[in-house]
């Protein structure tokens, strides 16, 4: 499978942007679906991850409550929907697939699949 994140962008901070997460190749309606971030000079940080069918998310404690994943797959397509954007939201942020299991995880090296990332800027 193929991922490819969208939807990246400049906004102002408190302001909102939707991310896509598009896969190709086969469905993913099973998989648990992961999103992090890399800003400049820092590691790979988890932001959030959502189950299969979405009933089930996870988010970093520093998006939880302004960031919200969702799922729609009859169009294969992973979201998150960021609100209230701070300036240390700015990062490039990617997608990935859970490797298996059914606790949602946050660690990189659980994921795979690694689309290309779409960049977030938020100006102060």
């Amino acid at each position: 499978v193929q991922l490819q994140a969208s939807g990246g962008g400049l906004v102002q901070a408190g302001g909102s942007l939707r991310l896509s997460c598009a896969a190709s190749g086969r469905p993913i309606s099973l998989d648990a679906i992961g999103w992090f971030r890399r800003a400049p000079g820092k590691e790979r940080q988890f932001v959030a991850a959502i189950s299969g069918r979405g009933g089930d998310t996870y988010y970093a404690d520093s998006v939880k409550g302004r960031f919200t994943s969702s799922r729609d797959n009859a169009r294969n397509t992973v979201y998150l929907q960021m609100n209230n954007l701070k300036p240390e939201d700015t990062a490039v942020y990617y997608c990935a697939v859970q490797r298996g299991g059914w606790a949602l995880r946050k660690s990189p090296a659980e994921y795979s699949n690694w689309g290309q990332g779409t960049q977030v800027t938020v100006s102060s």
